[in-house]
This record gives structure tokens, C-alpha cells and sequence, in this order.
């Protein structure tokens, strides 16, 4: 009894959460962007591994933009035959503006950075924005970032994103926990004041800035190298904005195992980094709290549980309106949160991670040893 009380207590704070989440999500929208910003000429920096469904597609997004001065791309690999070498090729015979970087380097755990690392020498503009692969845009996407980086004190621009599912039924159940749980989350950090995200979807500065962190080389064994370089910037005394847009993250998971791996490695990263915060999440997942307020059966149980479910969903089509799309059927959901409730459990027994098939140990002060620096 005492423990489904103890449950029922949860749920109902996560349905208060989530419908203030629902209010937040809502002002959003209204929110409109300064456009008026002197253009400067921007290199697009994308670190690439291995193929994905929409990899050209998403590439393409960053080149197609109604911007006033000159935008070239660079794409890094490791190696030659890496499959994302091939797709750049592609593009590259289309569009002069795209290099090629090939460079097997290693500089430190994360394969990332390396690549990052090695495209620096390469970097011939003024403004540097950083991406991961798996992002799309839309065409008013550099004008926005260009808008936030002119404001004084400003060192570094970052965005929101919500999830595609770009692979089948298990990359939309990922694209659904970015969507209908990581989006909301962020958003009301942000209302509240909490939240200080620097985020793989999009790191913009300026590349003085970029010299005076000292590069990418401080973060090379850092498995949050994000949210290291957010920090860095601000140690510097300037801010990070988000813009008032929400990009696309193309989700690729095709197996339940997948999505868990990636997400377990999502969970250890922001429990590391924020271990009160992210315990506090729980209220973040009303639905599993609800259901398990069932072992304590009573009528009260029942009406947390539909209210529970009538929030989220409430919560999710607010989100679909912003971002203008649907990211997994509202079958899922509740699905998605007990999934994402039992992630959040495991992730208190993680030590080790898996970044693109590498197992990377997480240690005390944040940064990450390859495999076989402690087989």
C-alpha cells in the first residue's frame, strides 16, 4: 500500500509537470526570431561514420539555404572506404562548395572529436557551425543562427530538435523519446532557468571563439564533448542561445537493442553530468508511475492513471503543431515511457558505453577511456 501510494504521489507530480511542460511548449510558438544580422561567410563542419538511410538528404538541408554570403561544407571520415565517404563524393560532384576530409588520426576516446580535430586546419570562414550527421534543416536555418550569434555577449548558438524516425517502427519509437520526452524537458529547463544546453543538433561560434577554447583538442576524451564545449564558451564569460527553431534529428535504430544501447549511452552522459537532475526526471515519465500506482488498487490509482495518459497525449499533439510533424503514432507513447522509465533505472548500473560499436568507459571526472586502454 505504502509503495503504490508512494507511486501515485510521482505520477501525479509528473502529470502537473507535464502539463506545465504543455503551457511552456505552447508560448514557444509564438515566439519569433531577429533576422536582422550582418551575414558572415560559414563553414559547415559535419563528422561522419558510416552510412545512414538519409545521410545525403539531411547533408543536402544545410546546403540549400536562403543566406546572403558564401556557405562551404566540410565532411570528415577516418578512412577512405568509410561508406559516408562515398554519399560525400556524391554530393561533392554536385555542389563545389562540399570537401572531402579524410584523415585517420586519432587524437584521444572520442571518434567524434578526432574527426573534428582533423577538419580544423581545413576551416576557411569566419563562422563555424557544427553538426552531427543525422540533422535536417530548413532553408531559414543559418539566417536564425547568424541572428543569435550578433547579439552582444553571445559566444555560441544552440537548438532544439525533435525526432523522424528515418529506419522503420523502432527509429520512430526513438524519434517519440526525443520528441515527446526530450524536447519538453529541455524546453522547461529552459523556462525555469535550469537548463544549460549546448547540443550535438547544432554548435555555432564564431571561429575566434573556436581559438580561444583552445579547438576541439581539450574535449578529445570527453564523452559530452557538447556539452564540454557549452561550458567552455561560457567560461569565457559569453552565453549560449537557442534560437527560437526546432531542427530534425533523423532517428536510424532498426532494433530494439539499438535504441537501448543509444539511450542508455544518452541516460550515463546527462546522469554524470547533472546526477540530482536527472534522478528528479522521474516525474518526467507519468504513465509507468501510474501503472505501477495500480498496486495500491483504488479509484484515486485509476483517475491518476487517465489523467496520466490524457496529459501526454495532450502533450504530444502540442508538440506535433510546433514542430509540424508526427513522430510516432499516439499508440506508442505509452509504451515509449514505460521503455524509457526502465532506461532510466539501468542507466544507474552503466560503467561502460557503446558509441558506433566502440565500448568507451566512463570515468569520474567525465571523460571516457577507449576499450582497449583497460581490456
Amino acid at each position: 500500500m505504502i509503495l503504490g501510494s508512494l507511486f501515485q504521489l510521482m505520477a501525479l507530480v509528473g502529470v502537473f509537470y507535464t502539463l506545465a511542460a504543455l503551457v511552456v511548449a505552447g508560448r514557444r510558438t509564438a515566439m519569433a526570431a531577429n533576422l536582422r544580422a550582418e551575414a558572415a561567410s560559414v563553414t559547415l563542419l559535419k563528422p561522419l561514420y558510416g552510412s545512414e538511410p538519409r545521410l545525403s538528404a539531411n547533408l543536402q538541408t544545410f546546403l540549400d539555404q536562403d543566406y546572403p554570403a558564401s556557405i562551404e561544407m566540410i565532411c570528415g571520415v577516418q578512412r577512405s572506404d568509410d561508406p559516408a565517404a562515398e554519399t560525400v563524393r556524391a554530393l561533392r560532384s554536385l555542389d563545389p562548395r562540399v570537401t572531402l576530409c579524410i584523415d585517420g588520426r586519432r587524437h584521444g576516446s572520442n571518434g567524434k572529436v578526432a574527426n573534428l580535430i582533423n577538419m580544423t586546419p581545413h576551416i576557411g570562414n569566419d563562422l563555424v557551425v557544427l553538426s552531427d550527421s543525422d540533422m535536417a534543416v530548413e532553408p531559414d536555418y543559418l539566417v536564425r543562427i547568424a541572428a543569435a550569434l550578433a547579439a552582444p555577449g553571445v559566444g555560441a548558438a544552440t537548438c532544439l530538435y525533435a525526432g523522424r524516425g528515418d529506419a522503420g517502427f523502432w527509429s520512430r519509437l526513438a524519434a517519440a523519446g526525443i520528441s515527446y520526452q526530450f524536447l519538453p524537458s529541455v524546453m522547461m529547463g529552459l523556462a525555469l532557468g535550469l537548463a544549460r544546453p549546448c547540443m550535438g543538433s547544432t554548435i555555432a561560434m564564431r571561429r575566434e571563439t573556436l581559438d580561444r577554447i583552445g579547438g576541439f583538442a581539450p574535449f578529445a576524451d570527453v564523452l559530452a564533448d557538447d556539452h564540454a564545449i557549452g561550458e567552455a564558451v561560457r567560461a569565457l564569460g559569453l552565453a549560449v542561445v537557442v534560437p527560437p527553431m526546432i531542427v530534425i534529428h533523423g532517428c536510424t535504430e532498426t532494433s530494439l537493442g539499438a535504441v537501448a544501447r543509444h539511450e542508455l549511452r544518452w541516460n550515463a552522459t546527462v546522469r554524470g553530468l547533472d546526477p540530482i537532475g536527472f534522478a528528479g526526471s522521474i516525474v518526467t515519465y507519468p504513465i509507468p508511475l501510474a501503472l505501477l500506482g495500480l498496486l495500491s488498487p483504488t479509484p484515486i490509482a485509476a483517475f491518476i492513471l487517465i489523467a496520466a495518459c490524457a496529459a501526454r497525449v495532450a502533450l504530444m499533439l502540442r508538440i506535433d503543431r510546433l514542430t509540424g510533424r508526427n513522430s510516432a503514432p499516439s499508440w506508442v507513447l505509452p509504451l515509449r515511457d514505460i521503455f524509457s522509465l526502465i532506461l532510466f533505472a539501468g542507466s544507474f548500473f552503466i560503467r561502460s558505453v557503446d558509441w558506433r560499436g566502440e565500448r568507451l568507459r566512463m570515468e569520474q571526472d567525465g571523460r571516457v577511456s577507449a576499450k582497449s586502454e583497460f581490456d
